[in-house]
């Protein structure tokens, strides 16, 4: 009744007060919905002061306000939105205040960082990534969407379409690796899925592609740092997740915090407005990251809070996060000429129609019992235990060590995040709640603990030693101050545990603010001495499984030749115990495969496979006179419990026209006992061009469910425009004829090859 009443009493307060018919919460998608919508914006922008306008450019971090000041603001119209705001009640409160008690009663936008979910987490970005399932991210995405909306969020700061191409950056974490094509695919099926099939659906929230532009080439992996891309290396690396973002409808975009090329991207028109809005047509709205705009006087490129304002205005930023300089500052500058009023209503009109199109102005307020019936529902953990299954990555299975018996009398199961909640989450988990997540530990509890002795020990400790920021629901752990004695005394029970059990599971890698925002690393090798622990391990002479959680690649090549089983499962969330206690027995079959390249230690960074070659012989391997120069694990590489081939490559046509296509057909056999997934990839190379093209480039894949003994043809399709690429000879995007190798497999060494000619 409460939630009847409140939407009756705004539909009848905008009629009153703007002399506006009211307009249905579910509008059809038509040329008079959009009449309807511009008649409404241009009604409500014509009541409006400066300061009023200047209000919905700027949003403010509720957690960082006091109560005074945020419900001043609101009631005045002088706010737009607010951050980290989860409590239904809270939020329908401010709701309330802004649609019953400020002048022109606008509703609020509230916006939160659900990045891998909201109360039920899912993996963290890299490891959705690694499904090479965009029908599952965007899946997942959409449960995500659900949670957040019940509780009365409509945006969120995602997806991160960032490539990066070094594991010491902390936020790769966010991404879906080093690839444009995977990055391209996995950022429109995360627009899809928080934003739906229409705006207006009370589950969809905006979308906030980030970080625009380049922020994963940060130098030398260093979080915030500068940006130094080449022209060509951002057109056909960097920018395409971002432009298959806005294709794929992205409501907002938020800008990054670093110099691209000099420039500070709050602050660069060549991309927000040139590139963003001109060239892609995006018509949505711009908003800073947090204190970005500020920030340009800390570049050294804006001289105080209003230049740096009339700045970020100029480039293309619709709203300020939490810094204030536009509410400050940008009304003298307007009434100076500096900043043309024109700037701020294109600004202010983008916002409104993002309101509008959410029914917000209809319908601004939460019902505070979805919570209660969304929020980790059983529906949502058992799609965040599957996508958990799909996103792991078996990196090694000598001699079948795995999947493990179900009869094993005794097992142990060692090392510090075996049965650590908030490390099997991972970073960016803000909604969540630890004590919710399952542990490796208790997944094989759940899974065994009828049948098999289970045996624990952590063996060690491992910790960041610096504290982490954006993690209010994760403080900082007590530091664990062992003496040596005590320290020599754990690690010695660990190996004894493993000495009396039949196998075990290691479960080693990153505490989860070792990975993240400001979570840069010099090193890649496992933090602590969780090296020493696996070592020891294995020289027991017991079979040892390495369970691997973490948010980046790591250095474990003594692993891969010592270790006879590795598991890559990445912050596998809420459900990741169970996840991996389902592969560890083969429950699931492994299916997951590398989206970035693996390196064997970090002096090899950066190391991606679409390199160019500029001498012969190719031979990786040369280019390091002390160490290898082949990665540990290329891109796209994944092993599974099912022995799936890919053989007999046939293409049609061998002369590609313009305006047709090309099939490339392969046969998969699935010669082993089990069920099991096949992820089959095509690459390209041009020959010959106006500008040297990589040795290889993804351009089609499709990830394939065989059951055993199924024998099966799949055909990947390649269009002429898959084979375009931005020169720096002709400054522009092309199409440029010529011979071209292409390759079918399982990861990006595939061998299956052919030859075709692009014709003029």
């Amino acid at each position: 009744m409460l939630f009847r009443r409140l939407r009756h009493t705004v539909a009848t307060s905008l009629a009153v007060v703007l002399s506006l018919a009211p307009i249905a919460a579910e509008r059809p998608s038509s040329a008079s919905s959009s009449a309807t919508e511009a008649h409404f914006i241009d009604a409500l922008m014509a009541k409006m002061t400066l300061e009023e306008k200047l209000g919905q450019m700027s949003q403010v971090s509720w957690k960082d306000t006091s109560p005074a000041l945020r419900d001043g603001l609101v009631t005045t119209g002088q706010l737009g939105s607010f951050l980290f705001v989860t409590d239904p009640s809270e939020i329908n409160r401010l709701q309330h205040l802004a649609v019953e008690k400020s002048r022109l009663h606008i509703p609020l936008l509230f916006g939160f960082d659900v990045i891998h979910g909201f109360r039920t987490i899912y993996p963290i970005p890299l490891a959705l990534a690694s499904s090479w399932d965009p029908a599952l991210v965007e899946h997942a995405q959409s449960m995500a969407a659900r949670e957040a909306s019940a509780v009365g969020i409509r945006w969120t700061f995602a997806p991160m379409v960032d490539i990066a191409r070094d594991p010491r950056w902390g936020r790769i974490m966010e991404g879906a690796g080093e690839d444009p094509v995977l990055g391209s695919r996995m950022a429109e099926a995360q627009v899809r899925g928080f934003q739906g099939a229409s705006l207006s659906a009370p589950t969809s929230i905006l979308a906030s592609v980030k970080h625009f532009a380049g922020y994963g080439a940060a130098a030398g992996g260093r979080d915030y740092d500068q940006a130094d891309i080449s022209d060509e290396q951002l057109y056909n690396v960097y920018l395409p997740p971002f432009h298959a973002a806005a294709n794929a409808g992205a409501a907002t975009f938020m800008s990054a915090y670093m110099d691209l090329n000099g420039v500070p991207a709050t602050g660069n028109r060549f991309l927000l407005h040139d590139t963003l809005r001109n060239d892609w047509g995006f018509r949505g709205f711009v908003v800073s990251d947090w204190g970005a705009v500020h920030s340009l006087i800390t570049h050294g490129f804006a001289a105080n809070p209003a230049d740096a304002a009339a700045r970020a205005v100029a480039a293309g930023i619709d709203m300020e996060m939490t810094s204030h300089d536009f509410r400050d500052t940008l009304a003298a500058s307007v009434q100076s000429g500096r900043v043309p009023i024109a700037d701020i209503d294109r600004a202010v009109r983008a916002i409104l129609e993002a309101k509008y199109n959410l029914g917000l102005f209809t319908n601004p307020y939460t019902d505070p019992n979805l919570a209660t019936t969304e929020l980790l529902s059983p529906s949502q953990r058992h799609e965040a235990r599957i996508a958990a299954q799909r996103s792991a990555v078996l990196l090694r299975n000598q001699a079948h060590t795995l999947p493990l018996s179900k009869t094993l009398h005794t097992l142990a199961v060692i090392g510090p995040l075996a049965d650590s909640q908030p490390d099997t989450m991972g970073s960016w988990s803000l909604g969540g709640h630890p004590a919710d997540a399952v542990t490796v530990l208790a997944g094989l509890r759940n899974k065994l603990g009828a049948t098999t002795q289970i045996r624990f020990a952590k063996g060690v400790e491992i910790e960041r030693g610096q504290p982490s920021i954006f993690d209010p629901q994760f403080p900082e752990p007590t530091p664990t101050l062992l003496t040596p004695e005590q320290r020599a005394a754990a690690f010695q029970q660990a190996i004894d545990t493993i000495n009396q059990s039949d196998a075990a599971i290691l479960v080693l890698g990153e505490a989860h603010n070792m990975s993240g925002e400001r979570a840069s690393r010099t090193s890649l090798a496992l933090p602590g001495q969780q090296q020493q622990l696996l070592e020891a391990a294995v020289a027991t002479g017991k079979p040892i499984t390495l369970v691997l959680l973490n948010g980046r690649p790591l250095d474990i090549t003594w692993a891969s030749t010592h270790v006879p089983a590795i598991l890559e499962a990445w912050y596998p969330g809420t459900e990741g115990g169970n996840a991996i206690a389902d592969l560890l027995v083969g429950d699931a079959t492994p299916g997951g495969h590398l989206p970035i390249t693996w390196p064997r230690n970090v002096g090899q960074v950066p190391s991606f496979y679409n390199h160019t070659l500029s001498q012969v012989p190719n031979d990786r391997d040369a280019m390091y006179w002390d160490a290898s120069s082949a990665p540990l694990y290329p891109f796209g590489y994944g092993l599974s419990y099912a022995s799936i081939a890919i053989t007999n490559l046939q293409i049609s046509p061998s002369e590609l026209r313009a305006d047709g296509t090309l099939q490339a057909t392969v046969t998969l056999r699935n010669t082993s006992p089990i069920d099991g997934d096949q992820t089959v990839q095509l690459y390209t190379h041009q020959r010959a061009g106006s500008a040297t093209r990589p040795v290889r480039e993804l351009k089609a894949f499709q990830r394939l469910h065989l059951a055993a003994g199924e024998t099966r043809s799949i055909t990947l399709t390649l269009r002429p425009q898959d084979l375009a690429f931005w020169s720096p000879e002709t400054r522009k995007y092309g199409l440029e004829p010529g011979i071209f190798d292409l390759w079918v497999g399982d990861a990006s060494t595939a061998s299956a090859h052919a030859v075709f000619t692009l014709l003029p």
